[in-house]
């Protein structure tokens, strides 16, 4: 116990430990729209320092999770094809690429007389 006169005691303040369920709707609270830490440390009666700390830990470990989520997704590879010449007399077909990310696709279609001009592309877009 300290004391700093005679007649006052002060007792050490203790270190408080917060569950995990605490600290999730803690932070839960900031990510909403329109408030802010200081505000919400306010109401749960934390440090606002400690509560940003928390908040950033949260942020950072959102992501990690990202990042690892984007490097399970199978990386594109190029599929080299084999191309028939066309005879003199028939007219080729177009060059049609279907490209598909998430939910996303894309048709890409490239005159088959400029195939190699196709490749060159579609080399450098998979880079």
């Amino acid at each position: 116990m300290y004391t700093m006169d005679e007649n006052v005691a002060v007792q050490p303040t203790r270190r408080r430990r917060h569950s995990a369920e605490f600290k999730a709707q803690a932070i839960k609270a900031c990510m909403q729209p329109g408030v802010s830490i200081a505000a919400v440390a306010l109401h749960y009666r934390l440090n606002a320092n400690l509560l940003r700390r928390w908040v950033a830990a949260h942020e950072e470990l959102d992501s990690v999770a990202e990042a690892r989520e984007a490097m399970a997704l199978p990386s594109a590879e190029f599929v080299p094809l084999q191309l028939c010449s066309p005879t003199p007399n028939s007219e080729a077909p177009d060059i049609v690429i279907e490209l598909r990310r998430g939910a996303t696709t894309v048709t890409l279609r490239w005159p088959a007389s400029s195939a190699g001009e196709c490749a060159k592309w579609l080399q450098g877009w998979l880079r």
